[in-house]
């Protein structure tokens, strides 16, 4: 298998880099069931910290994003030409694989490009034209990058693939406090027979495991450099601010989902493409840690984030930051934001 090489300047209008904390809770819900253990939520068992994957979190942002119509990328504030895409999704309501996604998305570009009409898709990737109209539409490849392969041919000769390094990226999620699950978890459904010469009712036995509560923290990064290779633009994450507060409380309405809010967002925008200060989870300091069931049970310290962000205010260009109306602690941070003599002119909320 070989790399097909980008040999072509993407354009992007992303100068700076952006680092975002997202905090939000889940009660009497799984968050991320793992496979490999009978569903049951994510857990390091040696702490006792409920765990979400990267994986898990962008699935939202997808759903979400293919929930939009025409209408929703068209308008204001986030005006883009044509409706977005994503990557990874279902098509048609088929599941199919990257090679069938990838010839799909091959022969749509072939039909409004004529003069490619007769070109294969492993010819396809080496074209300029092509992979930019990639980028122009898979809004998820803009942001967390991906690996398209191109499949081999007949006579044996081999494939290639497209591979983009998101400038997007986001750490696994763990919550802050110590988080226990609930002791019943079985289940049982009962169907009745419809089939012909069915009789009776089935049932089925299966666990429902969930988390009490647990007081979730994502840590993401926006690299500028990265950003060049897939055309990331600004609206771009001023729409990932919008999608992560939004995408949650709409897209976690499954019968295990239900129960997440969006409690705290917060993006820093540095003053250049070199500046990272690091993962800002290590700065919060949630009491009590342990016995929480929900958010009146919570008291978050914020005054160590704080001070990181006074003393590092002249490498910061802005500070886009939102908090539930419910989540006191938060509202306070945002208060100490605005009033702080370092930052308060620096202080904005995301675009709605």
């Amino acid at each position: 298998m070989s790399d097909v090489k980008h040999n072509h300047e993407i354009k992007t209008d992303v100068e700076h880099n952006h680092e975002i904390l997202f905090l939000y809770d889940a009660r009497l819900c799984n968050p991320n069931g793992d496979p490999d253990e009978e569903n049951r939520p994510r857990m390091d068992y040696d702490t006792r910290r409920n765990l979400v994957s990267d994986v898990r979190l962008k699935r939202y942002l997808r759903d979400f994003w293919i929930s939009w119509t025409e209408e929703d990328w068209k308008r204001d504030p986030w005006e883009y030409p044509f409706p977005q895409d994503v990557w990874v999704r279902p098509v048609g309501g088929e599941v199919v694989t990257a090679k069938e996604r990838i010839e799909r998305l091959a022969d749509e570009f072939r039909k409004s490009h004529s003069k490619f009409a007769k070109r294969k898709t492993k010819e396809l990737a080496k074209e300029p034209s092509f992979r930019q109209w990639l980028l122009e539409r898979l809004i998820d490849v803009r942001m967390f990058g991906a690996t398209m392969p191109i499949g081999a041919e007949e006579g044996g000769a081999t494939g290639g693939h497209l591979t983009y390094t998101g400038p997007v990226q986001f750490s696994w999620g763990y919550s802050l406090n110590r988080v226990d699950l609930v002791p019943s978890s079985t289940i049982t459904s009962r169907f009745a027979g419809r089939d012909e010469g069915e009789k009776g009712e089935y049932g089925t036995m299966g666990k429902d495991w969930r988390v009490k509560y647990s007081f979730l923290a994502f840590y993401g990064m926006v690299s500028a450099w990265r950003a060049r290779e897939t055309r990331l633009l600004e609206k771009d994450i001023e729409l990932l601010d919008h999608s992560l507060l939004n995408g949650l409380p709409l897209m976690a309405t499954s019968r295990s989902k239900l129960g997440q809010t969006s409690r705290l967002y917060l993006r820093v925008e540095y003053q250049d493409d070199a500046t990272f200060l690091g993962d800002f989870r290590p700065y919060l300091c949630l009491k009590p840690y342990d016995g929480l069931e929900s958010l009146d049970d919570v008291h978050m310290e914020f005054q160590a984030l704080l001070e990181l962000l006074k003393e590092n205010k002249k490498r910061i260009a802005e500070v886009v930051i939102w908090t539930h109306p419910q989540f006191k602690d938060g509202q306070d941070f945002v208060e100490a934001l605005k009033k702080s003599e370092e930052l308060k002119e620096k202080v904005q909320p995301p675009q709605s």
